[in-house]
């Protein structure tokens, strides 16, 4: 979906270049259950950088941000939540695109977010959404290669609020 001025207006939205969705599939027993999450031999793993858990509070919005040199793989663990992606890439085929992926319990995926793709969440549910992030560079405390954007910002063309149905 892309706003124009106040109207939302139905749009087929194609794959954000340069963005990767695993569909991780569940191996159960009567022990319990295991998901392979991301793989060096996934053919688009680039490096490791590090691990690390977020949550998100349900109706909660975390964005917008983006990265010039890491690349985000993103998973939901526990929870679900909404996770947006908007590309405002002025060399991108796919400038202006945005994609909502659900995920989390309910749609186990792995999403992989190129440099410089604007990415935001919103948690729903009963329970805070626990999200699990394996970038390809680890976070330099003292230059963090982390930009925030207003997750209302009107040059992004999502709303957070609205319920599809």
């Amino acid at each position: 979906m892309l706003v124009s001025g106040r109207k939302w207006e139905a749009k087929r939205t194609r794959r954000i270049e340069g963005v990767h969705v695993k569909q991780l599939r569940w191996i159960t027993d009567e022990r319990g259950k295991l998901a392979e999450v991301f793989r060096c031999d996934d053919p688009f793993f680039q490096k490791f950088g590090q691990v690390y858990i977020t949550t998100c509070y349900p109706g909660i919005v975390k964005g917008w941000h983006y990265h010039k040199v890491q690349t985000d793989n993103i998973a939901v663990v526990k929870g679900m939540a909404k996770l947006v992606l908007y590309d405002p890439r002025e060399d991108s085929p796919t400038k202006g695109e945005v994609n909502e992926f659900s995920m989390g319990e309910d749609n186990p995926l792995l999403v992989s977010i190129p440099p410089l793709v604007l990415h935001g969440s919103k948690g729903y549910g009963t329970e805070p959404a626990f999200m699990l992030n394996c970038p390809t560079e680890p976070y330099r405390h003292d230059d963090p290669d982390e930009y925030r954007v207003d997750p209302f910002d009107p040059q992004v063309p999502y709303d957070w609020f609205k319920v599809h149905g």
